[in-house]
């Protein structure tokens, strides 16, 4: 025994009292908490410093088909109502009017565009003055069907880019929504 007790006398009068045995029990302690902390919480318990869940967050069940906006199927054709002119054609005279003529007042301009515009983008440009769009001569015009009743319309000028938005709710096109892009 007294083997014994020379070891606990040595590890409290001389150990403990230097650095080096305050940091070992120190470290002793840490990994004796961390240690126990585990085997409390389990080998499944995601809980720590991240918020994420422990799994995909789905809203439908990965059998059912295809729910997204964008389909990997071929768009649908454009549909025109019959005597109608295609959305290629409305783009072409909604650009013509939007350009305008010199000396134009706003009211002619935007009577010019009422037959090719949507009353949403006419309440839009209530507002705008024609001096201030941007003058160019259309060089070409490339459609991009988005759906039955929705299509985007570039329209390359020698200035820049209009890009037209058409809707046809009932067959007949219609531009939506302008924007211009200056090369």
């Amino acid at each position: 025994m007294s083997v014994v007790r020379r070891a606990i006398e040595f590890v409290f009068t001389r150990l403990l009292r230097s650095r080096l045995g305050v940091a070992l029990g120190i470290a002793v302690l840490v990994l004796g908490v961390v240690g126990a902390a585990r085997v409390i919480s389990g080998p499944d318990d995601s809980t720590g410093l991240s918020n994420r869940p422990p799994a995909p967050i789905t809203t439908v069940h990965p059998t059912t088909g295809d729910d997204g906006a964008i389909s990997t199927t071929t768009t649908p054709s454009p549909v025109t109502r019959p005597g109608e002119p295609p959305p290629e054609r409305i783009a072409e005279r909604f650009t013509t009017a939007w350009l305008g003529q010199p000396g134009q007042s706003a009211e002619q301009w935007r009577q010019e565009l009422r037959p090719f515009a949507t009353p949403a983008l006419l309440d839009k440009l209530a507002g705008a003055d024609p001096a201030g769009v941007p003058t160019g001569k259309p060089t070409e015009v490339t459609v991009r069907a988005r759906g039955e009743t929705f299509v985007e319309a570039l329209v390359t000028l020698d200035t820049g880019r209009l890009r037209l938005e058409l809707v046809a709710p009932d067959g007949r096109w219609l531009v939506d929504a302008v924007d211009w892009e200056r090369s």
